[in-house]
């Protein structure tokens, strides 16, 4: 099967190349569009059936074929260079982010973060600060010659856990339901608003400096505003959510035509997107404020009549769109730049800033009887929210010259592609090592 398909992309790329010069005259701008998401999809499917079948996260093998059609040019064939810079296909690939972290925060509810206990709290907490500040003091012994702004959003760019790669590894595990796992994904929930506050802070601060109004340095009052911006984006929506979402879905939910759920969530998630760009926030942090404060109880009157959720009507619309997103996140890693000075070493001491610390996570755990380690491993991957908030520093420009350049974001990707693959088998170690010493005790 994978022969297949790699052999319809060669045979993609053949036709494209016979019949360029008609196209060309045609001149009807989707025709190339559709091919390069023809080539996407296949690509990105390929990539994660290799990844599952060696036990990894298919958005893994997503990014990896990303970065494989990225670097192809090396050879001398440069058709995928086009699909890189296309403009189009970096909107499809942002609204997939969008939809993405729309989709993460539906699986977890304001109720489920209120619930975790302290410990979740405490976990969350010290699993942002700890490596915040590993990540910030790796970029400025490496880079010293960047400015504080970079190395701020490095530090931003350790902040998140993936929730959504380690609530898959638990469940694979059969662990879904333990304590340990409990915490960690009460903690990754947690994490992830705070990550997104920070990622919010820090992008204010770049965008402020780069309009020439903070050029001199770090303004507090200015953090303050950013802060309490961000704070009050998250208080207002989840006031929407309390008072508001309730009414809109009962009126979308009196008309019986098909779709009215999903045009209802979609168009909801998008508001909130627009209105955390208006308010100078990532539109990424609207979207995961949307997913977060949606519940199960707003879809009553379309479930009771035998509609599908709003988790299963999104899934396939992400299944098209994400992938668009890992793909072109991979094919903008130029594997050149690990040929510049320095930039393997920045990756590995971002690796390692980014396991380290995570550890502290397991510290802060005051419920007894809990395995610590675990708790540390399994709040290690970056997976997609690394990659989203890799791909907004690419993006931030202070003056003429970006926050972070390309061989920087070569480094943040590979620490995402480490840690995503390391937790599987590390946790897996981690949780059976626990349940033998539990069953040993229990024996004796």
């Amino acid at each position: 099967m994978p022969r297949i398909f790699a052999a319809f992309v060669v045979l993609l790329c053949f036709l494209h190349s016979l019949f360029a010069a008609e196209a060309a005259e045609h001149s009807d701008p989707s025709a190339l569009i559709v091919l390069y998401l023809a080539i996407i999809l296949i690509v990105a499917k390929l990539g994660g059936e290799l990844a599952e079948r060696i036990g990894q996260p298919a958005v893994l093998g997503e990014l990896v074929a990303g970065i494989t059609l990225g670097n192809v040019a090396l050879s001398g064939f440069t058709f995928f260079d086009a699909i890189k810079t296309d403009a189009f296909i970096d909107l499809i690939a942002r609204i997939g982010a969008i939809v993405l972290l729309f989709e993460v925060g539906l699986e977890s509810t304001v109720a489920q973060m209120l619930s975790v206990g302290l410990s979740s709290f405490l976990a969350a907490t010290a699993g942002v600060v700890a490596p915040f500040a590993l990540g910030w003091m790796a970029g400025a012994w490496l880079l010293p010659n960047a400015s504080s702004y970079a190395h701020a959003f490095l530090g931003a760019t350790l902040c998140a856990t993936s929730v959504g790669i380690t609530a898959r590894v638990l469940k694979d595990l059969g662990r879904s339901q333990t304590d340990e796992a409990r915490i960690i994904l009460g903690a990754a929930v947690i994490d992830d608003v705070m990550g997104l506050v920070i990622l919010a802070v820090v992008a204010g601060i770049i965008a402020t400096a780069g309009q020439g109004q903070g050029g001199g340095g770090i303004s507090y009052a200015g953090i303050a505003v950013i802060v309490g911006k961000a704070l009050a984006f998250l208080a207002g929506a989840l006031l929407i959510g309390s008072f508001l979402l309730p009414r809109y879905f009962r009126a979308a939910a009196r008309l019986r035509g098909r779709g009215v759920l999903l045009a209802a969530g979609l168009s909801f998630c998008f508001l909130l997107a627009w209105l955390a760009g208006a308010v100078g926030l990532a539109p990424i942090v609207g979207a995961f404020a949307a997913g977060l404060i949606l519940e199960d109880f707003h879809f009553e009157d379309f479930t009771n009549r035998g509609e599908h959720s709003l988790a299963e009507l999104i899934h396939p619309i992400a299944a098209f769109l994400v992938p668009v997103f890992f793909v072109l996140m991979g094919m903008k890693t130029d594997l050149r730049s690990f040929a510049q000075p320095g930039v393997l070493g920045l990756a590995a001491a971002l690796t390692v800033a980014a396991i380290l610390g995570k550890q502290v996570c397991g510290l802060a755990v005051v419920s007894r009887g809990v395995d610590r380690l675990s708790v540390g491993i399994g709040m290690i991957p970056r997976g997609e929210v690394g990659l989203i908030f890799a791909n907004t520093g690419l993006g931030m420009m202070i003056g003429n010259q970006p926050v972070i350049d390309k061989s920087i974001y070569s480094a943040l990707v590979i620490m995402v592609v480490v840690t995503t693959m390391i937790t599987p088998p590390l946790l897996k170690w981690s949780l059976g090592r626990q349940e033998g010493r539990r069953r040993k005790a229990e024996g004796g």
